[in-house]
């Protein structure tokens, strides 16, 4: 198995693509602390996984938070390997004016200060193994392609991308490697949302005529990208944007 005795923190882990990856993750021998602000979601999800699946309730944009979310893979599996900042969200597709400050300051406290608390968070437990850690942002093609409609969205995964490039050359002294993933829009719980419209096969067909391969990303494709940075194989890629997008970004 690709990840055997490693452990892993997943956030937003109850759905979506965050789900996707823990289930990858602990099928290919890792331990994973799901975590998510969705309690009930993230119960279910360990769950179904078995005892190499532990849950926990919390906001990454909340530091206290994000320290629970790492004393729980250490006390509960002894250890932290892989970090994957996967929760985020967005404001509804719209103009770039009609979006509240509210909303403005929502989706840069989930989709970038989280990065932030989480790092201070992990830091110290990935610093003090020999072994050190692989951290994993999942970003968006948002941030190198960006549509209309999701100017402030858009910026915040920039800024996702800026930072993963940033830490990955600071944080190599440590052997810790920080790569991103950046998926193209996918059918996930935020669909409606990204498309600003009713998900209907007329309004899917507009998005789908921008990806070249034809469909939008699943969680199994962004699964499948994660355990690969995540493994020893890749012991010599840090500092990657990797688009998962059927060719959106090409």
């Amino acid at each position: 198995m690709r990840l055997a005795g490693k452990v892993a923190l997943v956030t937003g882990a109850a759905s979506g693509f965050g789900e996707g990856i823990a289930r990858a993750y602990v099928r290919e021998g890792a331990r994973v602390v799901i975590a998510d602000l969705n309690a009930a979601g993230a119960e279910r999800v360990a769950g179904e996984l078995g005892p190499n699946a532990a849950a926990i309730a919390g906001d990454v944009s909340k530091g206290e938070d994000c320290r629970a979310m790492v004393a729980r893979a250490v006390e509960t599996f002894g250890g932290l390997d892989i970090v994957v900042n996967n929760a985020g969200t967005t404001h509804r597709n719209k103009p770039l004016t009609e979006v509240t400050e509210a909303e403005f300051d929502r989706i840069y406290a989930v989709n970038v200060k989280s990065i932030y608390w989480m790092t201070l968070a992990a830091l110290p437990v990935l610093r003090a193994q020999a072994r050190g850690g692989s951290i994993i942002n999942i970003s968006s093609t948002a941030g190198i392609r960006p549509r209309p409609g999701l100017t402030w969205y858009n910026g915040t995964k920039g800024a996702v991308n800026v930072i993963t490039l940033s830490m990955a050359q600071e944080l190599a002294r440590d052997n810790i490697r920080v790569n991103a993933i950046c998926p193209v829009i996918g059918v996930t719980g935020l669909l409606t949302e990204f498309m600003g419209a009713e998900d209907t096969p007329e309004n899917r067909a507009r998005f789908l005529a921008t990806i070249p391969l034809g469909r939008m990303s699943t969680p199994a494709d962004i699964a499948n990208a994660a355990v690969w940075l995540a493994e020893d194989a890749t012991s010599f890629v840090t500092g990657i944007l990797l688009p998962v997008d059927g060719g959106r970004t090409a």
